[in-house]
């Protein structure tokens, strides 16, 4: 492969990786044809029809900055990821991985996890960011404009053109469920792990009755029509969000709904609401547009599977994964996971 820098504004070791290639030219990686077009290697032939529904709605999501960037909105993210990760830049495990590792975020989409979480290990380390939509022309924008050197390529994180075996560390933050198989996905990115390699991921955790039944009656709304409407759709639902928020009155649920999962015990009637029938997100240093994000993140891609902590820990044990840390909330289920075999 050449040592060639992979283009004028993209670090050196990416030749090494894929080979150089001019602006517009095409090749074979794995199988599948890439095409570089502005400066990111591009997969020619990238999704399944549900796929291709995900990969428009993010390509929108993301492009819509002035809906993620603003200081509460950074700040919200990053003390959620070391709420569960933990202080990632500074762990002890690096030290297991040698000098300038290989890692790999997939599904970095607008870089927004992958800066909060990564941004004082990046000039340690060879982050490649890997998205299925062109969110990761954004993502490269907000890397250089933060001064750091990383890569970025478009391509279907369930097939990636990198050899099995090759990658030091994966991040993969609330991505997995967005495949057509949030297992066939986690197998595949393990495979790529070096043996000793830490897998890092995020998945949505099953919900109650009432909430699965709502989360899958608006996704089938929304799956036909333009992200511009879906956005759209969502608002009115965002904005009794914030006003049940803005109420912020504390109920007692007296005793267990074992029928409908609903525990007993004190509760936020906006929350009551969030967990158990639907998700219309509040949080009061947040701007309108900035909760409407958060909700058509969660509503408009048409694949979106929830899964139990018991399916995550078997695919892990199947893949050679032994969970080193692992969060299990509400909302989701958070993984740090050692590949063994």
């Amino acid at each position: 492969m050449s040592s060639t820098p992979f283009s004028r504004s993209e670090p050196g070791w990416l030749g090494d990786l894929f080979g150089a290639l001019p602006e517009g030219g095409q090749a074979d990686l794995g199988g599948r044809a890439f095409v570089r077009r502005n400066d990111i290697l591009r997969e020619l032939s990238l999704a399944s029809d549900q796929q291709e529904q995900t990969k428009s709605t993010f390509g929108f999501k993301w492009e819509k900055r002035d809906t993620f960037e603003s200081e509460a909105s950074l700040r919200r993210m990053k003390e959620w990821l070391i709420e569960r990760y933990g202080d990632v830049p500074n762990a002890g495990w690096w030290k297991d991985h040698g000098d300038k590792p290989l890692v790999v975020d997939a599904g970095c989409g607008a870089g927004m996890s992958g800066l909060e979480l990564f941004a004082p290990a990046v000039p340690r380390i060879r982050y490649l960011g890997v998205d299925i939509s062109t969110a990761v022309d954004v993502a490269r924008d907000r890397f250089e404009k933060a001064g750091l050197d990383a890569g970025f390529m478009q391509a279907d994180i369930t097939d990636l053109p990198l050899p099995e075996g090759s990658v030091d560390v994966i991040f993969s933050e609330g991505v997995l469920h967005h495949t057509d198989s949030t297992e066939r996905a986690l197998k595949s990115l393990a495979r790529r792990l070096k043996v000793g390699g830490r897998f890092l991921f995020y998945v949505y955790k099953t919900k109650g009755p009432i909430r699965e039944f709502t989360d899958d009656y608006i996704r089938d709304k929304l799956e036909p029509i333009a992200p511009e409407q879906a956005w759209e759709l969502m608002m009115p639902l965002t904005k009794l969000g914030q006003a049940l928020g803005e109420l912020n009155i504390e109920l007692t649920v007296p005793e267990e709904i074992s029928l409908l999962e609903i525990p007993a015990g004190k509760i936020n009637l906006q929350r009551l609401f969030y967990w158990h029938v639907f998700k219309a997100f509040y949080r009061e240093d947040l701007t309108l547009d900035e909760m409407n994000h958060i909700n058509f993140d969660w509503y408009a891609p048409r694949n979106a599977a929830r899964q139990t902590p018991e399916q995550v820990r078997q695919w892990c044990r199947e893949a050679g994964l032994e969970i080193e840390r692992e969060v299990v909330e509400d909302a989701g289920i958070t993984i740090q996971a050692r590949r063994t075999a």
